[in-house]
This record gives C-alpha cells, sequence and structure tokens, in this order.
C-alpha cells in the first residue's frame, strides 16, 4: 500500500509500525447542523481507505472518527434555540448515525464526544503537561500554546516562518488560513457557558486540544499511524494538533497524514447563500438513490476536487445499473464448462484493481476495471463463453470489488427495505408503457397507483418517465 503523505508531499510505502495493526484518526462532524454531501466526500473517502487496508492490504484497522461536540458554533446553536449543549448536539449525532449508515459505512471502533469525561480529563491532562513544559501561558482566565516554543511550528502547512504573528494570540476556534497565532488551548468561559475543571481550572476547551487528546487517549501512545480529515483542516486544525502533542509527547504525532480534497456543487463552492449546501434527505427528495451518492463521491481520486452535479448523479446511477444487471445476468447462466479465458481475465481484473487501490486509493481506475471485466464478460457471454462453471469465480471476483467500493451491498440492502427492486419497478414502467401504448388509459392509471401504494412515484416529462421513492 502507497500512501501520499500531506507532512512530506509524497507517496510513500505505508505499514502499520507494529506490521498488522493501523491505528486511524479523523477528525468527525462539528455538531452544529446535519452533515452535508461534501462532508461526506470526506467521511466516504475515510471508509475506502479504512475498506482499501482491510481487504487489498490486509491489515486490521482501529479507527476513531470523534464528535466536536463543544466549540464556539455548538455553543453559539445551543443558545440560539434555548436547549442544553447536550441536547442540541445529540440530534445531529443521531443524524450522523442515521446517515453513515444510509452511505454504508463501516462503523468506526470508537466515536468519542469531546465533552465525555474521560476526554475532558486527558485533555486537561496534556495542558498541564504542557505548562510543566513552558510551552503555555495564562492570560484572562484562558490558557495559550506559545508557538515561539516550537521552532518547526507550520510543517505540515508549509507555513512561511516570516508570516508568524509572534506574540500575537487568537481565541476563536477557527481562523484565517497561514494567520498563525498563539491559539488556545482551554478557554475562560462566560456566564451561561458550559465549563469544566479537571485540574488546570475552571473553562472549557478549544477545539484543537480535543482531537490530540482523544487520539493518544484511545489509540494509545504517540506516533499514530494515520491522521486523516478534509484538506481544509490543514491550517490551523491539524497543525496545531501537531504542535501541542508533539511538545507534550516528546514524539512526532502521527506517521502519515491523509486529506481528501473538496466537493464542488455545479462548479461552485457550497454555501448557504447560493442554497447548494445539500444533505441526504436533499438527494433523496430529487429521486436519487443513496447508494448512488456513494458512488458519484468515490468515483474520483479523493485528492482531486470533484464536482457535484445532479447529471452526474443520472450517471453514477446508470453505471451501478450496468455493475447489478450484469450480476442479474449471471443468474441466467445455467450451463456449460468453464473457460480458462474467463478465470484469466477475472485474475487479471482483479490483480489490477487491487493494484489501483493500493496505489494512493485510485478508485477512478479500480473502478475502470470493474467496467472492463464487465464488458468483457458480457461479450462472452453473447458468444456463449462463459458458462455456468465459470460463475462462481467471477461472483468471488465481484464480490471482493465491492467489498472495497460498497455500492452494490448499499444498493441491495436499499431494495430489500424498500420491497420492490429496481427490476420489480422497471418490470411495472414497462407494463404501464405497454398500456399506454394500446390506449388502455385506465390499465396504466392502475399501475401508476400500485406503484404509489408501494412507496414508488412515477413522473413523466419530456425525456420520459423518471421514478422515485417516496
Amino acid at each position: 500500500m502507497r500512501l501520499y503523505n500531506t507532512l512530506t508531499r509524497q507517496r510513500e510505502d505505508f505499514v502499520p509500525a507494529d506490521g498488522r495493526l493501523v491505528r486511524m484518526y479523523a477528525c468527525g462532524l462539528t455538531v452544529y447542523a446535519r452533515g452535508h454531501i461534501g462532508n461526506f466526500r470526506t467521511f466516504i473517502s475515510l471508509d475506502v481507505l479504512r475498506r482499501a487496508l482491510k481487504y487489498v492490504a490486509g491489515f486490521d484497522v482501529k479507527q476513531v472518527v470523534n464528535f466536536t461536540d463543544v466549540d464556539d458554533k455548538t455553543i453559539a446553536g445551543a443558545e440560539r434555540e434555548g436547549v442544553p449543549l447536550g441536547e442540541y448536539t445529540a440530534r445531529y449525532i443521531a443524524a450522523f448515525h442515521e446517515d453513515c449508515s444510509a452511505l454504508g459505512l463501516e462503523p468506526s471502533e470508537e466515536n468519542p464526544r469531546a465533552t465525555d469525561p474521560a476526554n475532558i480529563q486527558a485533555m486537561s491532562d496534556m495542558i498541564a503537561t504542557l505548562e510543566r513544559k513552558g510551552h503555555t501561558y495564562r492570560s484572562d482566565g484562558s490558557i495559550y500554546f506559545k508557538i515561539a516554543t516550537m521552532p518547526d511550528y507550520g510543517r505540515l502547512a508549509r507555513l512561511d516562518h516570516e508570516g508568524i504573528l509572534a506574540g500575537a494570540r487568537v481565541d476563536s476556534d477557527e481562523y484565517d488560513k497561514e494567520d498563525a497565532r498563539d491559539f488556545v488551548l482551554w478557554k475562560a468561559t462566560k456566564p451561561g457557558e458550559p465549563t469544566w475543571d479537571a485540574g488546570v481550572g475552571p473553562g472549557r476547551p478549544g477545539w484543537h486540544i480535543e482531537c490530540s487528546a482523544m487520539a493518544l487517549r484511545l489509540l494509545g501512545e504517540a506516533p499514530i499511524d494515520i491522521h486523516a480529515g478534509g484538506i481544509d483542516l490543514i491550517f490551523p486544525h491539524h497543525e496545531n494538533e501537531i504542535a501541542q502533542s508533539e511538545c507534550a509527547t516528546g514524539k512526532p504525532f502521527a506517521r502519515t497524514w491523509v486529506h481528501f480534497e473538496h466537493l464542488l456543487v455545479e462548479n461552485q463552492k457550497m454555501s448557504k447563500s447560493l442554497g447548494n449546501v445539500y444533505t441526504l434527505p436533499d438527494v433523496v427528495s430529487r429521486g436519487f438513490r443513496v447508494s448512488t451518492l456513494r458512488y458519484l463521491l468515490l468515483s474520483a481520486h479523493y485528492r482531486s476536487r470533484l464536482n457535484f452535479t445532479w447529471a452526474g448523479m443520472a450517471q453514477a446511477e446508470e453505471a451501478i445499473r450496468r455493475w447489478t444487471d450484469f450480476l442479474a445476468r449471471l443468474d441466467t447462466i445455467t450451463g456449460g464448462e468453464a473457460h480458462a479465458a474467463v478465470a484469466e481475465a477475472v485474475g487479471a481484473a482483479r490483480t489490477a484493481f487491487d493494484g489501483a487501490m493500493a496505489d494512493d486509493l485510485n478508485t477512478a481506475a479500480a473502478l475502470g476495471e470493474v467496467f472492463e471485466l464487465v464488458r468483457a464478460l458480457n461479450t462472452a457471454a453473447d458468444a456463449g463463453g462463459l458458462g455456468a462453471a465459470d460463475v462462481a469465480v467471477v461472483r468471488a471476483a465481484f464480490a471482493h470489488f465491492d467489498d472495497v467500493i460498497g455500492v452494490v451491498s448499499l444498493r441491495r440492502r436499499e431494495d430489500a427495505s424498500a420491497g420492490l427492486s429496481e427490476a420489480d419497478i422497471e418490470r411495472y414502467m414497462h407494463d404501464r408503457q405497454e398500456a399506454r401504448r394500446r390506449r388502455d388509459f385506465a390499465a396504466a392509471d392502475r399501475i401508476r397507483a400500485e406503484l404509489l401504494e408501494l412507496g414508488v412515484i412515477l413522473e413523466d416529462g419530456p425525456q420520459g418517465t423518471r421514478w422515485k421513492r417516496k
């Protein structure tokens, strides 16, 4: 397995420190709103990384994905709605778990909340260590990290030390790119804000200390194997995690840093003002399946920007149908001997697929291998060159592909929960079209009504009839 390490700006051979177990941390949601498709581009890429480490490289994985449930945004949201912080954040944590399940993400081994008592204590302990080693100062009830005490601060983001604002400090959890200042570790709380005292005085944690403390508490001693997250977190968040973790432990924080690129929507950045911040329910309301979104979000390399469009969703749906239609065709092959050419083609495709995934998670190339094999095997079947004796080896390869891609199994789960499979719906639509062709509009209306009762809505338009689930 080779992964691009943001710290060194190059691809490197990756093996976990103990040769077997990958200890991996990724920054999760700040739970002040429901996750949107840009967030899930990151989490699906993370899921593909996890699956490739397990099913291609053969490693075990212990993954931690946190919830930031106390920071400036969550506190402001709870105050705005007049509810306790825990009640406010719990609704978005529940929505995140629901969305992850809908997208077929493998569950993380740990999903800590920053406000878990053990995590608050770990943060306090790390801050106390930093104080003892001379990396902090106190001012107005808050504790700040003094970046001048770390000579190589900024190496992840490639910051120019000339631009570091010596002696300046910042209290907010997020701040402008490359505006490097002393950052807050423990914040003095305002009246009405949640507060803790685990040994460094009353207050609440700053955003950056949360992830360092949770990662090392749950994954063990530094360095951890992989730290992952969206590319927007490189600075200041991950840079500050490195500073406080390494100054506290005296060891490198993470061996490999993996960052996932942004998602654009119709070639624009997502923003509320443009009305293009879509959640999973928004996607479903447009008549698309969540499995289709999963396919689209993993179809491009994780380090390249991906442009989300509704036309792209339609193309992703067509790709999934090509895959599932081929697997359905295998059910119709009931006779015939094994063919050496089939075994050879399947073996070559599986090797190429694994090679693409092991080469810094090249999902685009891996999917290309899948569909080239679909094309070749359909051609073989048309010519009588695919027999029942070949089917087991073909199915095994496609099951392996989906262990990593995770779309077909998700589609089958959707079909099972919906009651009607896509093939069933297509048959209804075919019968309705035939009824309309015969001008038997009463029969066509009965089919539409029956589908509606079964949870499927038909929409007739200039381009034909589309369907979506209620």
